[in-house]
């Protein structure tokens, strides 16, 4: 069987995987690329495969990052069926089509902008009624049951504890008169957060596949709601507003969870609780219609009556006018809107309108990617550009990944060694960037003596029953790409002779050491300036 790699190899997001078995093709994930312009172009490359050459796609979950591309999948000639649980079917029947209006406004946006130049008309990536259109190959599966895909592939699929309907793929496949068993963890998730169930622990694997958002990291261990607790209570004593970009599934029903159980224990004012996202908010219906997913912990406090519970200061804003309304308005309040890396959405209105004011809290409780806005924030930066417009940074800036949906490298160690059985063969490391994957596959090798590879972009792993080896990538780089490569090589190598004769003057004329760091400063801020630009 080969085994390529096309997305999230060495990069958080695009995931996707091509499965080939006796000449059928399978891919797990459909995933869009998410985060910096250069990251997202790779969104309008042409797939690696004819599109029509897939026998079916299995999904391990909802999140853009794992979905966003199947309707331009399915608009270029895929026929099959998509496998996904049911969870994970209701939700992209909203995630999907809402994507799309994002690929026509962003479409339309660069086209009028275009046309003022003289440059190309723009094509979205796909439509709302391609959305829709790709809607009508989902097949939900349940959890735990046996999916014979072929005569030669069976998939199991199991909770990955991630979002609900998340899932970890187990498929067997038949071949050379063996069955291999490769484990994909999809998305995986924390254990004990709240709502959600724990991932599953699997009984044995030849080849594991897993993520690596964190893997050069331990989440922040902390009480989350006493945390959460003391930025809210700071924030309403200043009379500022709390504002969090928070990702629509997932996140954001976390976040009322908590907020519903502090405001119930009398630990936060009562002060309006704002969903701000109209995504958000299909998917919390969402949520609340699959209490069949829920812990038991959440289930006996949220459902004990026979129904959710109502919170009456929650405020819904659904349109566009309501979500202006809200910076117009006095009292301090708790925004919760998208995205959650603030690149995009009604949440850039508020950040506009708040990150000024000193204030402001801004709470960030995910990962956030590599050239996003979230990023940016919450590495310092002091200025940022909104909606065309420059604004200062002023407000209080917090990251409380311990509210992460993903497991950190603790974590995903022990589910690694939780699986019993012999070891596996190999473990490669996807879904993360490059100092996260080699930190983790360090890791690994050192606790639990495991083989691990980190695939590339393109990369085909050829596996056998007991033997693998990885043909590496002769997919072409675009030519930007190697520029952009071969520059940061010189600046590299630029900054090392830049270091060594700054040393040599200043340990000469150390007087000037002042006026070195200052017009260093001035050219360091360009430099941000250039890579908010980028």
């Amino acid at each position: 069987m080969k085994l390529q790699f096309l997305g999230a190899a060495q990069v958080v997001t695009g995931s996707s995987f091509l499965l080939e078995v006796a000449n059928r093709k399978i891919l797990i994930d459909c995933g869009m690329f998410q985060g910096a312009k250069a990251v997202r172009a790779l969104n309008y490359r042409d797939f690696l495969y004819d599109p029509g050459s897939i026998d079916c796609v299995l999904l391990t979950h909802a999140h853009i990052d794992h979905c966003g591309l199947i309707p331009k999948l399915c608009k270029q000639g895929f026929k099959g069926a998509i496998y996904a649980t049911k969870a994970t079917v209701d939700l992209c029947k909203i995630m999907l089509p809402d994507s799309a209006h994002i690929q026509e406004s962003d479409a339309e946006i660069a086209n009028r902008k275009g046309q003022r130049v003289g440059k190309k008309t723009v094509e979205p990536l796909y439509t709302v009624d391609e959305a829709f259109e790709a809607l009508s190959q989902f097949a939900p599966v349940s959890y735990d049951v046996d999916l014979q895909i072929t005569s030669e592939v069976r998939v199991v699929f199991r909770d990955a504890g991630h979002i609900i309907g998340s899932a970890i793929l187990e498929i067997y496949v038949r071949e050379e008169g063996h069955t291999t068993k490769l484990l994909f963890s999809g998305d995986l998730g924390q254990p004990n957060q709240p709502i959600i169930k724990d991932p599953t622990l699997i009984h044995g694997a030849d080849y594991v596949i897993v993520e690596s958002t964190y893997g050069n990291r331990m989440h922040q261990y902390y009480n989350r709601e006493e945390k959460l607790a003391e930025i809210i209570n700071d924030t309403i004593d200043r009379d500022g507003n709390v504002i969090i970009p928070s990702f629509a599934v997932g996140r954001t029903q976390t976040l009322l969870y908590y907020l519903y159980k502090l405001w119930k224990e009398d630990k936060i004012p009562n002060v309006p609780v704002v969903l701000d996202s109209p995504l958000a908010i299909a998917a919390t219906q969402i949520f609340a219609k699959n209490t069949q997913e829920f812990d038991e912990d959440s289930t006996k406090m949220l459902i004990a009556g026979g129904s959710l519970p109502e919170m009456p200061h929650l405020v819904i804003a659904k349109t566009a006018e309501e979500s202006k309304a809200l910076n117009e308005t006095k009292g301090a309040k708790i925004i919760i809107s998208a995205s959650g890396m603030a690149d995009a959405g009604r949440i850039l209105h508020h950040l506009k309108h708040n990150l000024w004011k000193p204030e402001t809290s801004v709470l960030f409780v995910g990962y956030q990617a590599e050239g996003s806005m979230g990023r940016r924030l919450i590495e310092g930066v002091k200025r940022v550009k909104i909606i065309g417009e420059e604004v200062s940074v002023k407000a209080k800036i917090y990251n409380l990944d311990g509210f992460s949906a993903h497991a950190d490298r603790g974590q995903i160690v022990d589910w690694l060694a939780s699986i019993d059985g012999p070891k596996p063969h190999n473990v490669f490391l996807v879904h993360g960037e490059p100092d996260a994957t080699e930190a983790l596959s360090q890791y690994i090798g050192e606790k639990l003596g495991n083989s691990t590879y980190i695939p590339k972009y393109g990369d085909t792993a050829i596996i056998h029953y007991d033997k693998w080896q990885v043909k590496e990538t002769d997919v072409v780089i675009e030519p930007a790409v190697k520029e952009l490569e071969e520059f940061l090589s010189l600046a590299q190598a630029d900054y090392r002779q830049i270091r060594r004769r700054l040393f040599t003057i200043v340990s000469r004329e150390p007087n000037k050491l002042r006026e070195v760091v200052v017009r260093l400063g001035k050219v360091l801020k360009y430099l941000k300036k250039v890579m908010n630009d980028l």
